[in-house]
């Protein structure tokens, strides 16, 4: 944040959100791999390939709930580009310091999140 703390640091939120969104893509590439089992082929074995069925199921819920926080990622970028960064998307007022600072790409501040 700003000085004053009532102006996000956009430069900053930037980075942070530039740098996890690069995370969450080499994370989604992995969890793909798994999934077409690239180092792990499915086994012959009844019980190791329902195993591994089970642990497809995981990472396909893994999978979704990083596309969720990349597209998450991308919309604060693109709210940061039309200058309305920061803003609760419910009132309008600037979104909490400490809310941004824990979840930067907060949509609502936390008296219109409930």
């Amino acid at each position: 944040m700003s000085p004053d703390k009532t102006v996000p640091d956009i430069a900053a939120a930037r980075a942070r959100l530039t740098s996890r969104r690069a995370e969450l893509l080499q994370r989604l590439e992995r969890v793909d791999a798994d999934q077409r089992h690239l180092n792990d082929p499915l086994s012959a074995d009844f019980a190791e390939a329902a195993n591994q069925t089970s642990n497809d199921e995981v990472l396909g819920a893994i999978g979704d709930t990083v596309r969720i926080e990349i597209a998450d990622i991308d919309a604060a970028l693109a709210r940061m580009t039309a200058g309305r960064y920061g803003l609760c998307a419910a009132c309008g007022k600037p979104i909490e310091a400490a809310r941004l600072a824990a979840v930067p790409y907060s949509l609502r501040c936390t008296a219109c999140i409930d």
